[in-house]
């Protein structure tokens, strides 16, 4: 009888293994204090470049475009037939402006395998059992194709690596060879990371909704490629086209190609600002529903390289997605997080790769969302973002007992108008100073004191009723923060003389980065969102109409996206200017504007 219990035990048992997704030693990675730890050697990790079919032949050679995929994976848990899911960073600068704070670039030995990884996800994660992939974008560094900023052949690149890390797709051991090379040891999901046009690739790479991409971490990330050349109608200054920077990044086989390519780019995005199918196409935030993959969103407040409006409007769109989300939002410029909040930056990024790639029950889903900088190295944490009781709260100007300065109130005022004058020269510092006095280029309206904290937590737009003098109008809008204040000074960090190592090196690949310090400075007037337009698009992003003089058109553009507290004791106001020098050109013939302030408002997203 001893003798048949066992047996009978197992017959019981073994179907109910059956359904367990896993083993633990079957598993891949091994948990210690709910994260995954370095058990495997980084130094025999197995390295390869896999050239992934894309499916697209943009560069019209007549051969589908090809994109290299650099892989370093442990060799481990390879060796004994386990799978492991994949980190990605697509990028179009690994051959030209480099990745991180320093810049690093890819190199290889001389049988043409990668040796260094920039940035630190290989030398953190592989030895935690994940591999880790940096994909050349199409036409840049040995991928084919054209780089078409944010087109399909970008955005297959992408898509294409996720498809073939799922048996979806054919890789390659050569850029133009025959012999295919399966992803076996991939378990086929795949977590996309990035910093700016890296972020960007996320975003769009999500939005086709492909398989097997379970989380994305976009970082100072574009939503709609538009709105980083381009604000409601007018363009930015000192972004050129979309040709012109992908002509910074292309290797010489797109240079010889893509033509054709580069052209409609070209004739894509006319200098007016207009929105075109070109943009449309490049437009993320459109296709938001078909995002399946969690989200971890992280954005400057103060990043006027991707303004904010990029990280709300994406932000906004998913919700209605359902899927998982956290966000932090910095008081930085355009800088990795990794460079300002470097630990737990690390430790996050740690459980979040864990939870969704890994399938860890760490709870990372269910603890505050969002985590905001509120003063230099201050943070705060929200349960959810924006904060759930905001409310769309408008505002109107109101004339005071000095030209040009009035107030600012929930109270619609009588009729009365303010006029300036575009002299070209308007910035937010220069308008911004003064509160008190006469500026001949803007207009200022502000609150009086606030008697308790006011925040503001998400994305706001201003109504303008503007009389231009000349046939051609360019407006601006700041809201500012009046009152002293200690903020992260531009771009919000300065490197150390030291270093600190996140993750195992071996030779020409180490893990070691500068160390960081917080940059401040002390203001009485702090710029908290902006916005854009010209006036000739009141009615229509895509059809410009020509303004007659003397003629008043009513016009409703977007102000960044933003989560700020204006002190007790502060004042907010909202200023309307001509050109904005440091960001968008003089229209022709710049004009005197007068602004009707019946019929003029800025909608605040305001915590109640």
């Amino acid at each position: 009888m001893s003798r048949r219990v066992p047996v009978i035990l197992l017959a019981l048992v073994l179907p109910l293994l059956g359904s367990v997704p896993a083993l633990a030693s079957e598993r891949a990675f091994t948990l210690a204090g709910g994260v995954t730890q370095p058990v495997y050697s980084f130094a025999d990790a197995i390295r390869e470049t896999v050239w992934v079919d894309t499916g697209v032949d943009l560069d019209r050679d007549g051969a589908k475009d090809r994109v290299a995929a650099d892989i370093i994976r442990p060799a481990e848990p390879a060796a004994r037939g386990q799978k492991v899911p994949v980190i990605m960073d697509a990028s179009p600068y690994y051959a030209t402006a480099g990745r991180g704070n320093e810049s690093e670039l890819k190199s290889y030995d001389s049988a043409g395998r990668p040796v260094k990884f920039p940035l630190y996800y290989d030398n953190y994660f592989v030895p935690r059992g994940y591999a880790v992939i940096l994909l050349d974008l199409s036409g840049t560094t040995r991928s084919r194709g054209c780089l078409d900023v944010g087109g399909r052949g970008e955005i297959s690149s992408g898509k294409a690596v996720v498809d073939w890390l799922g048996g979806r797709a054919d890789g390659y051991s050569t850029v133009d060879g025959a012999t295919k090379v399966p992803a076996g040891w991939s378990t086929g999901a795949v977590g996309m990371i990035g910093k700016s046009w890296d972020g960007t690739m996320t975003n769009g790479v999500a939005a086709t909704g492909v398989a097997g991409l379970r989380t994305i971490v976009p970082i100072a990330a574009i939503s709609a490629w538009y709105d980083w050349f381009r604000s409601d109608g007018v363009s930015f200054t000192g972004f050129g086209t979309p040709t012109s920077l992908a002509s910074g990044h292309e290797n010489s086989s797109a240079r010889q190609k893509c033509g054709r390519v580069r052209q409609e780019m070209t004739d894509g995005a006319p200098a007016n600002g207009d929105l075109t199918p070109m943009w449309r196409e490049r437009d993320f935030v459109k296709d938001a529903s078909k995002v399946k993959a969690s989200v971890f969103v992280v954005h400057g407040q103060n990043d006027w390289n991707v303004k904010p409006v990029n990280y709300g409007q994406w932000w906004d769109a998913l919700t209605a997605t359902g899927v998982p989300r956290k966000i932090w939002l910095s008081q930085t410029a355009h800088v990795d997080p990794f460079d300002f909040r470097r630990k737990e930056w690390v430790d996050t990024l740690h459980r979040w790769f864990d939870r969704w790639l890994l399938d860890v029950p760490n709870g990372i889903e269910n603890e505050p969302q969002a985590s905001i900088e509120r003063s230099p190295d201050r943070w705060a944490d929200d349960k959810s973002w924006p904060a759930t009781t905001v409310r769309g709260t408008r505002m109107y100007p109101a004339p005071g007992g000095t030209a040009g300065v009035g107030t600012l109130s929930p109270e619609q005022p009588q009729p009365a108008n303010a006029s300036f004058t575009d002299d070209r020269s308007g910035s937010p510092s220069s308008w911004s100073a003064n509160p008190d006095r006469t500026s001949a280029s803007r207009v200022l309206f502000s609150t009086p004191a606030v008697s308790s904290d006011l925040r503001l937590s998400g994305t706001g737009s201003v109504t303008v009723k503007a009389t231009p003098s000349t046939s051609t109008a360019h407006l601006s809008a700041l809201l500012v923060d009046y009152g002293p204040a200690t903020i992260r000074s531009d771009p919000g960090i300065r490197n150390l003389g030291t270093e600190s190592c996140w993750g195992e090196n071996r030779p020409g690949d180490d893990a070691c980065y500068k160390d960081t310090a917080t940059t401040s400075q002390n203001v009485t007037a702090h710029v908290i969102s902006r916005g854009w337009a010209d006036l000739a698009n009141y009615n229509s992003l895509t059809t410009p109409a020509p303004l007659r003089p003397g003629t008043a058109y009513p016009i409703t553009f977007r102000l960044s996206t933003v989560d700020h507290i204006v002190p007790a004791g502060h004042r907010l106001a909202l200023i309307i200017g001509g050109t904005d020098r440091t960001a968008i050109p003089a229209p022709a013939s710049p004009p005197k504007v007068t602004v009707d302030l019946a019929d003029t408002s800025v909608l605040l997203p305001i915590v109640t």
